[in-house]
Protein backbone atom coordinates (compact mmCIF):
# COMPACT_ATOMS: atom_id res chain seq x y z
CA UNK A 1 0.00 0.00 0.00
CA UNK A 2 1.26 3.33 -1.28
CA UNK A 3 1.88 6.13 1.62
CA UNK A 4 0.49 9.55 1.66
CA UNK A 5 3.66 12.04 0.77
CA UNK A 6 1.92 14.75 3.11
CA UNK A 7 1.04 14.17 7.05
CA UNK A 8 -2.32 14.66 8.51
CA UNK A 9 -1.51 17.82 9.81
CA UNK A 10 -0.96 19.04 6.62
CA UNK A 11 -4.01 17.34 4.40
CA UNK A 12 -5.84 18.80 7.67
CA UNK A 13 -4.66 22.64 6.96
CA UNK A 14 -4.44 22.33 3.07
CA UNK A 15 -8.60 21.45 3.62
CA UNK A 16 -8.95 24.27 6.38
CA UNK A 17 -7.62 27.43 4.34
CA UNK A 18 -9.26 25.85 1.19
CA UNK A 19 -12.48 25.70 3.52
CA UNK A 20 -12.07 29.48 4.53
CA UNK A 21 -10.89 30.87 1.52
CA UNK A 22 -13.95 29.24 -0.53
CA UNK A 23 -16.37 30.71 1.84
CA UNK A 24 -14.32 33.84 1.55
CA UNK A 25 -14.56 33.93 -1.81
CA UNK A 26 -18.02 33.26 -2.05
CA UNK A 27 -19.00 35.88 0.26
CA UNK A 28 -17.25 38.56 -2.09
CA UNK A 29 -19.69 36.63 -5.02
CA UNK A 30 -22.84 37.25 -2.62
CA UNK A 31 -22.00 40.96 -1.89
CA UNK A 32 -22.09 41.44 -5.91
CA UNK A 33 -26.29 41.55 -5.02
CA UNK A 34 -25.86 44.41 -2.52
CA UNK A 35 -23.17 46.88 -4.46
CA UNK A 36 -24.32 47.90 -7.68
CA UNK A 37 -20.28 48.43 -9.16
CA UNK A 38 -19.45 44.78 -7.55
CA UNK A 39 -20.71 42.83 -11.27
CA UNK A 40 -16.98 43.42 -11.56
CA UNK A 41 -15.16 44.45 -8.84
CA UNK A 42 -16.09 40.78 -6.43
CA UNK A 43 -15.37 38.56 -8.61
CA UNK A 44 -11.76 39.94 -8.85
CA UNK A 45 -11.46 39.92 -5.39
CA UNK A 46 -12.99 36.40 -4.88
CA UNK A 47 -10.36 35.27 -7.36
CA UNK A 48 -7.33 36.60 -5.83
CA UNK A 49 -8.56 34.78 -2.67
CA UNK A 50 -7.88 31.44 -4.64
CA UNK A 51 -4.39 32.88 -5.13
CA UNK A 52 -3.17 31.91 -1.51
CA UNK A 53 -4.78 28.54 -1.97
CA UNK A 54 -2.47 27.99 -5.12
CA UNK A 55 0.31 28.77 -2.93
CA UNK A 56 -0.48 27.00 0.36
CA UNK A 57 -2.41 24.26 -0.48
CA UNK A 58 -1.44 23.64 -4.53
CA UNK A 59 -3.48 24.19 -7.99
CA UNK A 60 -5.46 21.02 -7.23
CA UNK A 61 -7.44 22.33 -4.52
CA UNK A 62 -7.49 25.38 -5.74
CA UNK A 63 -9.65 24.16 -8.68
CA UNK A 64 -11.48 22.16 -5.98
CA UNK A 65 -12.13 25.61 -4.04
CA UNK A 66 -13.07 27.36 -7.64
CA UNK A 67 -15.62 24.59 -8.62
CA UNK A 68 -17.41 25.10 -5.09
CA UNK A 69 -17.77 28.47 -5.01
CA UNK A 70 -18.32 28.98 -8.81
CA UNK A 71 -21.47 26.13 -7.75
CA UNK A 72 -22.26 27.90 -4.71
CA UNK A 73 -22.54 31.55 -6.57
CA UNK A 74 -24.82 30.43 -9.19
CA UNK A 75 -27.51 29.36 -6.69
CA UNK A 76 -26.58 32.00 -3.68
CA UNK A 77 -25.48 35.37 -5.33
CA UNK A 78 -27.63 37.75 -6.45
CA UNK A 79 -25.68 39.18 -9.58
CA UNK A 80 -25.86 36.45 -12.11
CA UNK A 81 -23.83 38.39 -14.55
CA UNK A 82 -21.00 38.68 -11.88
CA UNK A 83 -21.25 34.70 -11.62
CA UNK A 84 -20.39 34.41 -15.55
CA UNK A 85 -17.67 36.94 -15.29
CA UNK A 86 -16.57 34.52 -12.18
CA UNK A 87 -16.80 31.01 -14.04
CA UNK A 88 -15.38 32.34 -17.14
CA UNK A 89 -12.62 34.39 -16.14
CA UNK A 90 -11.85 35.66 -12.94
CA UNK A 91 -12.06 32.53 -10.91
CA UNK A 92 -9.49 30.31 -12.41
CA UNK A 93 -7.38 33.37 -14.05
CA UNK A 94 -5.29 33.37 -10.75
CA UNK A 95 -4.81 30.05 -10.54
CA UNK A 96 -3.67 29.24 -14.16
CA UNK A 97 -1.66 32.34 -13.74
CA UNK A 98 0.54 30.57 -11.55
CA UNK A 99 1.08 27.84 -13.80
CA UNK A 100 1.56 30.10 -16.67
CA UNK A 101 4.60 31.92 -14.63
CA UNK A 102 5.64 28.81 -12.96
CA UNK A 103 6.22 26.55 -16.09
CA UNK A 104 6.83 29.21 -19.24
CA UNK A 105 10.68 30.76 -18.78
CA UNK A 106 9.83 33.07 -21.51
CA UNK A 107 8.05 36.78 -20.67
CA UNK A 108 6.72 37.50 -24.21
CA UNK A 109 4.99 33.91 -24.28
CA UNK A 110 3.58 34.24 -21.07
CA UNK A 111 2.40 38.17 -21.76
CA UNK A 112 1.34 35.83 -25.19
CA UNK A 113 -0.69 33.46 -23.37
CA UNK A 114 -1.79 35.77 -20.83
CA UNK A 115 -4.14 37.86 -23.21
CA UNK A 116 -5.48 35.03 -25.40
CA UNK A 117 -6.95 33.70 -22.43
CA UNK A 118 -8.12 36.97 -21.19
CA UNK A 119 -9.46 37.88 -24.59
CA UNK A 120 -11.01 34.11 -25.15
CA UNK A 121 -12.71 34.52 -22.02
CA UNK A 122 -14.35 38.11 -22.42
CA UNK A 123 -15.68 37.03 -26.15
CA UNK A 124 -17.46 34.07 -24.31
CA UNK A 125 -18.70 35.55 -21.60
CA UNK A 126 -20.27 38.16 -24.00
CA UNK A 127 -21.72 35.72 -25.74
CA UNK A 128 -23.08 33.82 -22.56
CA UNK A 129 -24.29 37.10 -21.18
CA UNK A 130 -25.94 37.94 -24.03
CA UNK A 131 -27.65 34.84 -25.33
CA UNK A 132 -28.22 33.04 -22.30
CA UNK A 133 -29.07 35.68 -19.80
CA UNK A 134 -30.75 37.44 -22.59
CA UNK A 135 -29.21 40.68 -22.40
CA UNK A 136 -30.51 42.85 -24.93
CA UNK A 137 -28.09 44.51 -27.23
CA UNK A 138 -29.00 47.83 -26.44
CA UNK A 139 -26.48 47.24 -23.17
CA UNK A 140 -23.94 47.17 -25.79
CA UNK A 141 -24.63 50.80 -27.55
CA UNK A 142 -24.01 54.00 -26.84
CA UNK A 143 -25.38 56.81 -28.66
CA UNK A 144 -26.74 54.06 -30.89
CA UNK A 145 -23.13 53.06 -31.53
CA UNK A 146 -22.72 49.13 -30.93
CA UNK A 147 -19.60 49.35 -28.81
CA UNK A 148 -18.31 45.48 -27.79
CA UNK A 149 -14.88 46.26 -29.26
CA UNK A 150 -14.58 49.43 -27.53
CA UNK A 151 -15.02 47.38 -24.37
CA UNK A 152 -12.57 44.79 -25.55
CA UNK A 153 -9.37 47.26 -25.88
CA UNK A 154 -10.94 48.91 -22.44
CA UNK A 155 -10.92 44.89 -21.09
CA UNK A 156 -7.59 44.37 -22.06
CA UNK A 157 -5.87 47.72 -20.47
CA UNK A 158 -8.10 46.57 -17.21
CA UNK A 159 -6.66 43.15 -17.18
CA UNK A 160 -3.38 44.80 -17.66
CA UNK A 161 -3.52 46.60 -14.27
CA UNK A 162 -5.20 43.89 -13.01
CA UNK A 163 -2.60 40.64 -13.48
CA UNK A 164 -0.11 43.37 -12.08
CA UNK A 165 -2.02 44.15 -9.53
CA UNK A 166 -2.30 40.12 -8.89
CA UNK A 167 1.31 39.25 -9.08
CA UNK A 168 1.76 42.41 -6.14
CA UNK A 169 -0.67 40.94 -4.52
CA UNK A 170 0.65 37.52 -3.93
CA UNK A 171 4.44 38.80 -4.16
CA UNK A 172 2.98 40.71 -0.78
CA UNK A 173 1.45 37.68 0.77
CA UNK A 174 3.92 35.38 0.37
CA UNK A 175 7.05 38.38 1.44
CA UNK A 176 5.12 39.64 4.48
CA UNK A 177 1.78 37.92 5.76
CA UNK A 178 2.63 34.45 4.88
CA UNK A 179 5.17 34.21 7.91
CA UNK A 180 2.86 36.32 10.18
CA UNK A 181 -0.42 34.28 9.62
CA UNK A 182 0.40 30.57 8.65
CA UNK A 183 3.20 28.78 10.90
CA UNK A 184 5.87 27.06 8.59
CA UNK A 185 5.08 23.61 9.99
CA UNK A 186 1.72 23.65 8.69
CA UNK A 187 2.56 23.91 5.00
CA UNK A 188 4.03 21.69 2.12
Amino acid sequence: MKKSSSSPLKTTFKVTISGVLSALSLVFMMLTSLVPLGTFAFPCMAGIVLMVIVVEAGHKWAWGAFICVSLLSLFLAGDKEAVVYYIMFFGYYPIIKGAIEGKIKTRAVQFVLKYVVFNAAVIGAFFIAAFLLAVPAEEYTIGGMYVPWIFLLAGNIFFTIYDLAATKLVTYYIVVLRNKLIKPKYRK
